[in-house]
């Protein structure tokens, strides 16, 4: 199956500096996690190149980056099929997310910070009370994103940092999909507000537990609603 694509390259002045390859990566890699390129679909490589108005070369190096973040998989001159996610795919990587996120919530209680470092997780906090008063779901869904991308980056380790944003890319497909059926996520900023009091209080134990479980619950949510909903195969 050949799903054809109709985004424009990006022509921003932040896209200006980058190569042609790492624009490449950033569409195609959108367009897998909003689901414009549904899992299973199958495409050519000269495709690819013309919808996206580039050559065949930054194409091809960027599906090769992408195969190895496990979001395609590259056919030699068959092009490329994107990848379907099993509910044991997203209980895997739950369980990787809910070790690290709970490991950086530790070592972020461990460190010595001042209250204005904790703005950014404050307002993300913030951000995801408004969304839900607004039952704005897509809101929320960036305001939690951006608190768990602070708490990891509160935590300071790098590897930790690499290895959470590439199982983040496969978790937004998926999310996109089970956003509206899940039940609204008030405990979720409820949780966010206790794993950051236990950070500022210096409490490492603490702070890791909650956010363990925190994790915990959310997997199961989600692998709850692909298996309810049939999605035994995305």
């Amino acid at each position: 199956m050949s799903v054809e694509i109709d985004i424009p390259p990006r022509l921003d002045a932040d896209s200006k500096a980058k190569s042609s390859t790492q624009i490449a990566i950033e569409i195609i890699k959108k367009l897998i996690l909003e689901n414009k390129l549904p899992a299973g679909s199958n495409h050519l490589e000269s495709e690819l190149a013309k919808r996206l108005g580039m050559s065949r070369t930054p194409i091809r190096e960027a599906t090769l980056i992408l195969e190895a973040q496990g979001l395609l998989q590259v056919k030699p001159r068959r092009g490329v099929k994107i990848l379907s996610f099993s509910t044991d795919d997203m209980n895997e990587i739950y369980q990787i997310l809910t070790e690290l996120e709970g490991l950086s919530a530790e070592l972020a209680a461990k460190k010595q910070f001042k209250d204005e470092d904790f703005s950014t997780a404050e307002q993300a906090i913030a951000d995801m009370d408004q969304a839900l008063e607004l039952d704005e779901r897509e809101a929320w869904a960036i305001a939690d994103e951006a608190f768990h991308n602070e708490l990891i980056r509160l935590g300071g380790n790098r590897r930790v940092a690499n290895i959470v944003e590439m199982y983040n890319d496969q978790v937004r497909r998926i999310r996109a999909l089970t956003l509206y059926l899940r039940p609204s996520p008030t405990k979720s900023n409820d949780d966010h507000r206790n794993v950051l009091r236990a950070i500022r209080a210096r409490d490492p134990e603490t702070a890791r537990s909650l956010h363990t479980a925190h994790r915990i619950q959310a997997g199961k949510i989600l692998i709850e609603l692909l298996q309810k909903f049939g999605f035994h195969q995305v």
